[in-house]
């Protein structure tokens, strides 16, 4: 019988040998939960889909009591000679009782990841209480707060490339780049964080039932009720009163009003003793969060801004808040079937959009809601096991600006007009509806008696997936003006206005109801004691109708193919663009010339050799492919561009020239005075409304990785070293599809803004061809926290070294205009810290006293962008570049190497109140040494093609990575 087993779901297997045909019998000791399965002629055993927890396992009558994590495979044996009862130092509290059980650490897999405990959760110094937060502590992960704001990434790539499974289901964002849904531009919580028992972290090598994932996979455990009543209730509360000033409070000498207060409650317990069970959480979420607005461009153009819009520079708040709901309901009618309802709920308004290059005066509002809900049912056999669980999701994301009006963008002249500071009034796009809702159904199926050269255990599945994609990119108010600003001054005069223009009688909002098909098989195959292979492939299929049924416009076509009106007589506009290498007829769609990918298939391969079969040093290793996903974000403005677009008008201008004609006319001061005004100019017409087009050969990124490493237990530490290798193709991004009328991208080095669609505005071009390059090495080392020994402590180092073709400091950026077409951008390197280390200590320390550390030290993180200064041979002076500036701060010896430290403290002590409630108080000291952890940057590359000694430097009072030197104290009751 097979001795391995996976699942996505944070489910645990327990394999081993005992006596021949013996009975396997498993009881949860919280829950009553029992499981079952016999040993084979050989003495092997598995038993699959178990909750994470301690058990009491009994074969032929010997029993052990284990603790089995998250996502893992434990090995417990019982044909050897019974073990004494497991020390204190693994026992496992469960209310009133106290268990002896050993926790199994999972050693032989090949996957490369680390799980983060419970104990971590409730120990560990956090600024927030987003559960992922503590994913820091695992090499190749990078966790970040800024402004408030939380972002979790892998490596090199995006966040929108990683995938959450929440009790086996994915919180994919199919519409933005946020990697899981609810996460863009908030400061809020994912999943309330008294909800989460404990999850596992895998940034490569993950299995064939991972799926709609190129980066990290996370999947995370849920709490459930036990046959005892359990309880939590708990609040947090800081203020501008216990934290150390901002560089930008620093800078104008005053301390913005702020709080931060986090609450909430859980409660769990019996419906039926040993069969039914709920568990319920709330947690609330109130910020006033400080904020530096600071110029976007060239720092020496800020003394030519306006008196009024320097004014709004400086220091600024953004408030926010959530409510956060979970609760689940679990029965077991047999001990062959369990059945999951679960449901989660999450509101949150927060006003957005303030920082760099964007005043207060044009944020925008934001309301964020997500819902999903889950019921599944297992049922076990002795041979086989298998999961049938039907999902419903409805998430969306609605920002609105905040004020109506004009807006007005300072842009740097002569410095590729980058865009200094945005006031006035949020621009059109800035209001936005967009989300998902829909139900889906997967199977997962479990083999787990075959034998074979070995014993394997072999897993199959599939779902499928109904999905409404609901996009609205802008709304109908709020035209922006653009103003020339040199160090000097501002000119009084706008040189261009950006403006909504609907099409009479269609709808500005795309939706499709996006079909999903996957499946997958998966062979995990123990050979011997010594070598396992993980063998599998999955294949998905999706279908999107907005954009595979789109029919281009016959307007816009007819449109294309007319004459030039700046080329020779009888050159029509396609073979202008197609002197400059653009085949239009590629991004004009018939409403049948586009086929879904239908070949998408993903093999993953990974071994795990351990040395002398004791599980104490293991090598491991694996290859494998994985594909993502095309945003909808992306693939919705070719329809949405072309009913609600956003018009440009150029005003005629020396400092931009272009041709008198419908997009270039004088400038009036009657233009300020509302959005009819404007409309009125384009009436009946197409002028200037942008037109985006997609390639007809819509590809879907996918990432090949690659790792190896080995795995050593020493004493009581657990250790890791890993050098992975993830290569991410095919990302889709717009392109400027202009050409002049001999076909160049560049001349006296300007590019084709003025040569637009004859009778519309831009040509803007979406094409697969963004990549990324990442190399890192990973190492960890965790020695477990025990009663016992008092003391726990994780160290993770990663260094990492990659690359893309972009020249965006933003990798979820969409838009590549420097280039005639993304494939021209050479490689550079990417935005990423080269060294980091995150090291976690825990300690039981006098006086009942608990107290916990977390130091983070990372070189600087790299600046990409389009460098302008003069390059002799760039056609307008510009080449994709990367800086990484000079180190802020060092560590106890050496120089200044390092752009980011931190060090977290916090102190806890848990009173007794009566029987079993518990009280306690804790306070966290974060940023215990105040250390400037800059976010943004200057620049000020040289003039004349001389590159500046130090073209790149932290803006000593810009926006901070995390916070300032804060104190923030919690209490609460358990019982």
């Amino acid at each position: 019988m097979p001795t391995i087993a996976w699942s996505q779901t944070s489910d645990a297997t327990l394999r081993g040998r005992g006596p021949a045909d013996a009975e396997v019998v498993a009881k949860n000791v919280a829950t009553g939960s029992t499981r079952r399965t016999r040993t084979d002629k050989d003495g092997s055993y598995a038993l699959v889909g178990l909750q994470p927890g301690t058990y009491m396992v009994d074969v032929g009558g010997n029993q052990k009591t284990v603790t089995l994590t998250v996502a893992s495979v434990g090995t417990l044996n019982f044909n050897e000679p019974a073990a004494a009862p497991a020390a204190a130092a693994n026992a496992q509290s469960l209310g009133a009782v106290t268990v002896n059980a050993t926790t199994l650490a999972e050693v032989t897999t090949s996957e490369v990841g680390t799980s983060v405990s419970q104990h971590q959760i409730a120990t560990v110094p956090q600024i927030t209480r987003n559960f992922l937060e503590f994913a820091d502590i695992v090499p190749g992960m990078v966790f970040t707060v800024k402004n408030g704001k939380t972002n979790l990434q892998a490596g090199g790539q995006n966040s929108g490339a990683m995938n959450v499974y929440i009790d086996g289901v994915g919180q994919k964002n199919y519409i933005l780049p946020s990697g899981i849904s609810g996460q863009t531009n908030t400061q809020g919580n994912p999943f309330p964080q008294l909800a989460i028992s404990e999850y596992k972290v895998i940034t490569s090598n993950y299995k064939a039932e991972y799926d709609q994932i190129s980066s990290a996979a996370v999947t995370a455990e849920t709490k459930s009720g036990t046959n005892e009543f359990h309880g939590e209730v708990f609040g947090n509360y800081t203020n501008q009163s216990v934290r150390a000033r901002t560089p930008a409070e620093n800078d104008s000498g005053k301390k913005i009003p702020s709080h931060n207060k986090e609450y909430g409650f859980a409660l769990g317990g019996p419906i039926i003793q040993d069969k039914a069970h709920f568990f319920a959480t709330y947690e609330g979420k109130e910020f006033d969060q400080p904020i530096s607005v600071i110029p976007g461009g060239p720092a020496a153009y800020v003394n030519g801004l306006p008196a009024s819009a320097r004014a709004q520079l400086g220091a600024a708040n953004q408030p926010f808040k959530e409510d956060l709901y979970f609760a689940k309901v679990d029965w077991e009618p047999t001990d062959r079937d369990r059945i999951e309802i679960s449901g989660k709920y999450r509101d949150e308004t927060a006003i957005s959009g303030i920082g760099t290059g964007t005043a207060a005066s044009a944020s925008y509002s934001t309301k964020n809601t997500d819902k999903r809900y889950v019921i599944r049912w297992d049922h076990s056999t002795d041979s086989w096991f298998n999961r049938l669980q039907a999902t419903y999701e409805n998430a969306f994301y609605t920002p609105a600006a905040s004020n109506i009006g004009n807006g007005a963008v300072y842009t740097a002249l002569g410095s590729d007009n980058q865009a200094i500071l945005s006031t006035g009034a949020a621009s059109p796009l800035a209001s936005q509806n967009k989300g998902q809702k829909g139900p889906a159904l997967q199977d997962d199926f479990t083999f787990n008696n075959i034998e074979w050269h070995g014993d394997h255990v072999i897993k199959m599945g599939a779902k499928i997936k109904w999905v409404r994609l609901t996009a609205r990119d802008a709304g109908e108010f709020n035209p922006q003006f653009f103003y020339d600003t040199t160090p000097d001054g501002t000119s009084d005069v706008p040189y261009k206005v950006q403006f909504p223009s609907p099409t009479p009688g269609m709808n500005p909002v795309a939706s499709t109801v996006d079909r999903q098909i996957g499946a997958y098989i998966q062979d995990d195959w123990k050979i011997d004691d010594h070598l396992t292979l993980n063998l599998g492939v999955r294949w998905d299929y999706e279908v999107t109708p907005s954009y595979h049924d789109y029919v281009t416009p016959p307007d816009i076509v007819a449109a294309i193919n007319s004459q030039d009106p700046s080329a020779p007589a009888g050159q029509t506009y396609a073979q202008s663009l197609a002197l400059g290498g653009v085949n239009i007829n590629n991004y004009i769609s018939n409403g049948h010339n586009r086929h879904p990918p239908r070949y998408n298939f993903q093999p993953r391969f990974g071994f795990a050799y351990d040395i002398n079969g004791d599980e104490a040093h293991v090598i491991h290793g694996g290859a494998g492919r994985s594909y993502d996903r095309d945003l909808y974000q992306i693939l919705q403005l070719e329809q949405t561009k072309s009913v609600l677009s956003q018009p440009t008008l150029n005003f005629i201008n020396a400092n931009h020239p272009c041709t008198p004609g419908p997009t270039c006319i004088p400038w009036d001061p009657v233009y300020l005075t509302g959005l009819g005004t404007l409309q009125s100019l384009i009436a009946g017409t197409s002028t200037g409304k942008e037109v985006d087009m997609i390639t007809n050969n819509l590809k879907t990124p996918y990432s090949d990785q690659i790792s190896l490493g080995m795995r050593n237990k020493i004493g009581e530490w657990n250790t890791d070293v890993t050098v992975q290798s993830i290569k991410s193709f095919d990302g889709l991004i717009f392109q400027l599809g202009n050409r002049y009328p001999n076909g160049s991208f560049w001349q006296n080095g300007s590019q084709p803004w003025g040569y637009p669609i004859p009778g519309y505005g831009a040509l803007i071009i979406a094409d697969n061809g963004l990549k990324t390059k990442t190399t890192q090495v990973l190492v960890s080392a965790e020695k477990p926290y025990t009663p016992e020994s008092h003391w726990g402590m994780t160290v993770a180092y990663t260094y990492t070294k990659s690359r893309f073709n972009h020249d965006q400091q933003d990798l979820t950026d969409q838009y590549a205009f420097d280039f005639a077409s993304i494939h021209d951008y050479p490689f550079i390197a990417g935005p990423t810290a080269k060294h980091r280390l995150v090291t976690t200590g825990t300690v039981d320390g006098p006086w009942g006293l608990l107290v916990a550390a977390k130091l983070t030290l990372a070189t600087p993180t790299a600046y990409a962008s389009n460098a302008c200064y003069g390059i002799v041979d760039s056609p307008n002076g510009c080449a994709p570049m990367t800086f990484v500036p000079p180190g802020t701060g060092k560590f106890l010896v050496g120089g200044k190497v390092f752009g980011y430290r931190d060090l977290d403290l916090q102190i806890t002590k848990n009173f007794k109140v009566w029987d079993n409630v518990n009280a306690y108080v804790r306070l966290d000291v974060l940023n215990v040494f105040n250390w400037k952890n800059y976010d943004d940057y200057l620049t000020n590359y040289g003039s004349n093609g001389v590159l500046s000694r130090n073209p790149v430097t932290y803006n000593p009072i810009g926006n901070i990575v995390d916070v300032p030197r804060t104190l923030k104290l919690t209490a609460g009751i358990k019982f």
